[in-house]
């Protein structure tokens, strides 16, 4: 995802991906950046760090220390907390409440992932002029992609609907052509619930639903974490595991059989790719950096930046509030 964000900004701002755990042939190397730029330089102030890899944050903070950095999140739930004055950019409402919670008074940022022009241009959908349809039509009654999916799918559901007859795919592995694919395939199966509950994190965004609906797939899918961002059950998509396998069964049988009757309204989800496409994503991204500048600015100048409360100074303030509550009134005055 960082590359597609680097190739977005590089029309707002001069932009340069920088690797930090393994050397890659034509990009730079974060500890060499950093030991050519001594903190406290020009140059340094110039440059803002944008850290993205959960596991790694806490680590790429410590390393760029004094320097103007800011995190751009994707899941939550890493279990670190930001240092004061880290500005956040959040790639979905789940997330940009996660932070709103542990960073409160972090500035906060709302900027998805944008959502590549092809699958825009060529989806198979209604309302798509451009939509180049796959060769022999949707040949594909259900695709699922084995990435994520969980065990409930491939091991009771998908067993299930070929006992019906349906032509089931289950994709793993390099595809060359992603949106052809998606094109060819009636209903589309997405269900990452079991695979970020034992991760411990959370599903950030998830690009393959809307992708899916970008071409005109009808698709089942789990609500959990930013699923619920674009998702609603009944209306952009509907809810798999929905109480029994035989209702599993039964409805996604039903939307092969008579797919328009199982889609999205149309120009709801127009909408909802307009909001993902790379130019509205661009001006979001253009948006953030001037809020982000003007932040840094203040911190350049000596204002300190704000810290939200530790979690042991709430738990005794409110403490001390219920205390005077239930004291006499002098000794309440005195507490205070």
């Amino acid at each position: 995802m960082e590359q597609q964000t680097a190739r977005l900004l590089i029309d707002v701002v001069p932009t340069e991906l920088v690797t930090y755990r393994q050397r890659e042939a034509g990009l730079p190397f974060l500890s060499d950046l950093l030991r050519a730029e001594p903190v406290g330089g020009a140059e340094a102030a110039q440059v803002l760090w944008i850290v993205s890899w959960g596991f790694d944050v806490p680590g790429q903070l410590r390393a760029l220390r004094a320097r103007p950095a800011a995190y751009h999140a994707h899941s939550s739930g890493y279990g670190f907390r930001l240092p004061p004055g880290v500005p956040v950019l959040a790639v979905s409402r789940n997330t940009l409440g996660y932070w709103g919670q542990w960073a409160s008074r972090n500035p906060l940022f709302l900027v998805p992932n944008a959502l590549e022009a092809s699958w825009i241009e060529r989806g198979d959908r209604p309302l798509n002029l451009g939509a180049q349809p796959a060769l022999g039509g949707r040949t594909i009654d259900v695709l699922v992609q084995r990435r994520k999916c969980s065990a409930y799918v491939l091991e009771q559901l998908v067993p299930a609907l070929r006992a019906r007859g349906l032509r089931v795919e289950v994709q793993n592995g390099w595809v060359e052509d992603l949106v052809g694919l998606f094109n060819s395939a009636t209903v589309v199966l997405y269900d990452s619930a079991d695979h970020w509950r034992c991760s411990g994190v959370s599903e950030g965004f998830g690009l393959p639903p809307v992708e899916a609906l970008a071409c005109g797939c009808v698709l089942f899918s789990s609500f959990n974490h930013a699923l619920a961002d674009t998702l609603d059950p009944g209306g952009m998509a509907h809810q798999i595991g929905a109480g029994t396998l035989a209702a599993d069964v039964e409805r996604i049988t039903a939307a092969v059989a008579d797919p328009a009757a199982w889609l999205p309204p149309p120009r709801r989800l127009e909408e909802l790719l307009d909001e993902l496409s790379e130019p509205r994503l661009r001006e979001r991204w253009r948006q953030a950096l001037t809020g982000i500048n003007a932040h840094l600015d203040r911190l350049q100048a000596g204002d300190a930046p704000l810290h939200a409360p530790s979690l042991v100074r709430l738990r005794l303030e409110r403490w001390r509030q219920r205390l005077r509550k239930r004291l006499p009134a002098g000794l309440a005055r005195r507490l205070a």
